[in-house]
């Protein structure tokens, strides 16, 4: 009896310490496929109809879409929300795991954090007061024109002849819609989503000339998860499957779904160079 004591008290530790390591592993294998239950995901309130906040309550687009991939997903989400300019370097500290604010896929972007597959296509478009004479992007150069700050928009009219001293960027784009109705400002260029969508509340504005690019939103993901990526792309294809993404733009764009995508758009084929 004694020997089998002894026995059993040398074994005893070396089973615990043999189930530690399995449940370890299993945590370990659980994490690098993307095993999380709960994602602290990033969002700038300051572009709707995709994220905006009145009262203290955060909806739009974007925040139904991400909660319903995490619904099919299995998962949670924390929403943070932050000037867009934060949201990258968020993303690279590791303070929130991903990222709704119809951020364009563009290949810059991608050296620093990863993207899900594309899910909206827009584009860039120049929204000006009803009663100006400016017809199209051409007639910009020597007027002022607004847009946020850290946007694809700031790229373009840099590498398409707009002097940077005419370009006012502001933290949000209401500002910039204010300093254009004020007079601060004789044109908008923005995400043409976003310049409809206050165009139609406003009447006397109106969009002007064709759409001066054509991009894709992705939702930005950590490269500290690389899993999380495709975990979020599973989730996508499920709710296009169920029907829950077209309800989105029914919801939110009033049916029109000039901007979906149905198809699979992967990142690096759909990326932008600034």
């Amino acid at each position: 009896m004694k020997n089998k004591s002894l026995l059993a008290a040398f074994a005893a530790p070396l089973i615990v310490g043999l189930a530690f390591s399995v449940c370890a592993t299993v945590a370990t294998a659980a994490e690098s496929a993307g095993g999380k239950t709960s994602i602290v995901v990033g969002a700038d309130t300051t572009f709707p109809p995709f994220e905006t906040e009145v009262n203290g309550k955060v909806s739009g687009f974007d925040i139904d879409m991400i909660s319903a991939i995490a619904k099919a997903e299995g998962m949670t989400i924390t929403l943070k929300t932050m000037p867009f300019n934060g949201i990258i370097p968020s993303l690279q500290a590791g303070s929130i795991d991903a990222a709704v604010a119809g951020i364009t896929i563009k290949k810059s972007r991608m050296q620093n954090v990863d993207f899900s597959d594309a899910y909206y296509k827009s584009g860039l478009s120049v929204l000006v007061k009803s009663d100006s004479k400016i017809k199209s992007f051409a007639d910009l150069k020597g007027h002022v024109v607004a847009t946020k700050k850290a946007t694809s928009s700031v790229d373009y009219m840099t590498a398409h002849g707009i002097n940077p001293e005419y370009i006012k960027q502001f933290q949000d784009i209401d500002t910039a819609y204010q300093a254009l109705a004020t007079g601060g400002a004789d044109a908008v260029v923005f995400d043409n989503p976003v310049n409809v969508n206050f165009k139609t509340s406003h009447p006397g504005m109106k969009v002007v000339g064709d759409l001066l690019t054509g991009e894709y939103y992705g939702i930005a993901v950590s490269k500290k998860d690389p899993a999380l990526a495709g975990r979020i792309n599973d989730g996508l294809a499920k709710i296009k499957k169920s029907g829950e993404y077209h309800q989105l733009f029914v919801k939110y764009f009033g049916g029109d779904v000039s901007g979906a995508v149905n198809s699979v758009m992967k990142p690096a084929d759909v990326a932008v160079t600034d």
